[in-house]
C-alpha cells in the first residue's frame, strides 16, 4: 500500500508545540493550500485548510523556525482519527503525519533548509 502526501502552503499560525506525558515533542499547525485550478466562475482559487501533525525532531524544528505566513513544505503521510467530543459526539479528522518539513520560501539573512530524521537537511 502507498500513503505519500505531499503539500505546499502558508502557515495560518504558528505552530503549536506541545509535549506528551513521557516528554515526546509534538507540533500541530495548519497550512493554507491553494488549488491548482481557478473556480470557472469567479476565477479565484480555492484554498485547503490542512491540519499537520509532527512529532519529535520534527516538531521542534518547526516550532522553532516557521510562523504563521511562512512557506512550507511537508512530506508525510495521511491519516484519519476518529474521536469523540465533549458532547458525545463522534467526529471524524483528517490530518497529514509530517515526516519532513521543508523550507518553501527564503529568508533574507538566512538559507533555506529542511529537517528531516532520516536524512541531513538540505545543502545548497
Amino acid at each position: 500500500m502507498l500513503n505519500k502526501v505531499f503539500i505546499m502552503g502558508r502557515m495560518v499560525r504558528d505552530p503549536e508545540l506541545r509535549h506528551t506525558q513521557s516528554g515526546t515533542a509534538v507540533a500541530s499547525f495548519t497550512l493554507a493550500v491553494d488549488r491548482d485550478f481557478k473556480d470557472k466562475q469567479t476565477g479565484e482559487r480555492t484554498t485547503d485548510f490542512i491540519d499537520v501533525v509532527a512529532w519529535r525532531g520534527t516538531a521542534e524544528f518547526v516550532s522553532r523556525f516557521f510562523a504563521k505566513g511562512r512557506m512550507a513544505v511537508v512530506v508525510g503521510s495521511l491519516q484519519i482519527r476518529d474521536w469523540t467530543d465533549k458532547e458525545g459526539n463522534k467526529r471524524r479528522t483528517a490530518e497529514v503525519i509530517a515526516e519532513s518539513v521543508y523550507f518553501g520560501d527564503s529568508r533574507k539573512d538566512g538559507d533555506g533548509g529542511a529537517y528531516a530524521p532520516s536524512a541531513a537537511p538540505a545543502r545548497r
